[in-house]
């Protein structure tokens, strides 16, 4: 499966941006050679307005927490025998240990694949995607994922993360997972040290996990990446704040590296007090750490899970990331995490549809959450995977990359009925198919995705008018 098509656009005219898509329409200038927005200025001729076909501009999506490697097992047919019996996150680790006995570099270029060509087609144009590496597949997961971040690159950057699921101090096969992520990480094309601390045996084991990474990722210059905190039990220790205190310890600050720190899942913080609330993230202004929350919504509905307990339900948990924005200024985004797999079987990966769920999850109904929640699966995440500058918004900037979407209004029921969609709100309750969604990466159009159908030789240096665009989506 080859990558998608990219013809090199100069112009698109006549499309609305959130901040005025009532009252104007306007033209994107891209500078081809250097793939950023040059200008962005009033349509001079007629416009389409409210009501009309103009296409709506937002920034592409991204991927801050994905599984590369794993995506998809449930749809290949060699892993039919590992489809969930009983949804267990016990069962998900055992059964996924047995299909990575079976994996192979076909098989995963295959896998991943499908996992990169729905994404961009979705309009994903970055991702943080995790690689494992351990006794039981060593390099084999990592080799297939630089072939997929070189082969793709062009529609997509892909950060690796080169990522330990077990233990690397402690069981049976901790010190050679160590050395091999050891080796690893020196590589070139790993962008992040990512390890899973409480898959450790012991707190004390999970502690070295979280210094060793944290002492690599300074060491060779490298973000980290933490799945951290993944229980809803009252009793056990958060090791939130034992990551904080060693970045401060090793002088990890915005002030002297680049680099972010990234925490993911933490269900465990949902059971903090307000005034933990308060505190953590004090601890995380004053000392000035660069460090991001992502929450990971279907994964953590589907597995995080208090204790089981005769008398009580046991409800679920994921980070309640819109307040955590609002509320303590903290850094946090959403993430699709694992797709097609005994970890999350449900779902798809589509960030759109990602936050369209934060609707429901985080009681979020208004335009300005529904604005949040877009940012939390573009601009913000993007940001907390250290691609692009901290700062928040939908409005497209003159000088960033050109990296966008085009929504359009189009006939996705085949009964020639166009149903409208209002701004960015209207997007994130109900969003569109990806026959609707032109995708610019780079100042290039995907010209190969379902927004076309298949490939159409169709001006090679200019995209004229959004016309023209809904003219070709309705062929």
């Amino acid at each position: 499966m080859p990558p998608p098509t990219l013809t090199p656009v100069s112009i698109i005219e006549n499309v609305r941006l959130p901040e005025s898509e009532s009252v104007s329409t306007w033209d994107i200038s891209i500078d081809n050679n250097r793939g950023i927005i040059t200008s962005i200025t009033p349509h001079q001729g007629q416009s389409d307005t409210a009501g009309s076909r103009a296409p709506l501009a937002l920034p592409a999506l991204t991927h801050p927490h994905i599984h590369l490697d794993k995506a998809y097992i449930h749809n290949a047919r060699e892993y039919a025998h590992l489809l969930p019996f009983n949804g267990s996150f016990a069962e998900a680790l055992s059964s996924t240990t047995q299909a990575k006995c079976q994996f192979t570099h076909t098989d995963l270029l295959k896998r991943g694949e499908w996992l990169l060509a729905g994404s961009v087609a979705a309009g994903v144009t970055a991702m943080r995607a995790f690689v494992e590496v351990d006794q039981a597949v060593g390099f084999t997961c990592l080799d297939a994922g630089i072939t997929l971040r070189e082969t793709w690159k062009d529609a997509c950057t892909i950060q690796l993360v080169s990522f330990a699921q077990d233990p690397i101090f402690s069981g049976q096969h901790g010190e050679e997972t160590r050395q091999l992520m050891e080796d690893a990480i020196k590589r070139p094309q790993v962008d992040v040290i990512g390890t899973t601390p409480y898959v450790e045996v012991t707190a004390e084991a999970a502690k070295r996990n979280i210094v060793w990474a944290i002492d690599r990722g300074l060491q060779y210059d490298k973000h980290v990446d933490f799945h951290l905190d993944y229980n809803l039990d009252p009793v056990t220790e958060a090791l939130v704040w034992f990551v904080l205190r060693t970045l401060k310890e090793k002088g990890w600050s915005a002030r002297s590296t680049h680099k972010r720190v990234m925490l993911g899942h933490c269900t465990r913080l949902t059971l903090l007090s307000r005034e933990e609330w308060t505190r953590l993230a004090k601890e995380i202004k004053d000392n000035d750490l660069p460090v991001s929350f992502v929450g990971l919504p279907t994964s953590d509905l589907y597995m995080a899970a208090p204790p089981p307990r005769d008398d009580t339900n046991n409800p679920r948990g994921t980070l309640p990331v819109m307040e955590m924005i609002n509320k303590h200024e903290l850094d946090a985004v959403i993430g699709i995490n694992n797709v097609g797999n005994a970890f999350t079987p449900w779902g798809t990966e589509d960030p759109l549809s990602l936050a369209c769920l934060g609707v429901g999850i985080y009681q979020a109904g208004t335009k300005a959450n529904a604005e949040l929640l877009y940012e939390c699966v573009s601009t913000r995440a993007r940001a907390a995977i250290g691609l692009a500058p901290p700062h928040t918004g939908l409005s497209l900037r003159c000088g960033s990359r050109a990296d966008f979407l085009l929504f359009h209004e189009v006939d996705e029921s085949g009964c020639g009925v166009v149903r409208p969609r209002h701004g960015v709100a209207g997007i994130v309750w109900d969003p569109p198919a990806k026959m609707s969604r032109v995708v610019i990466v780079g100042g290039r159009r995907n010209v190969s995705s379902p927004s076309f159908g298949h490939p159409r030789d169709v001006s090679s240096d200019a995209l004229k008018t959004s016309q023209e665009l809904y003219t070709l989506l309705q062929q």
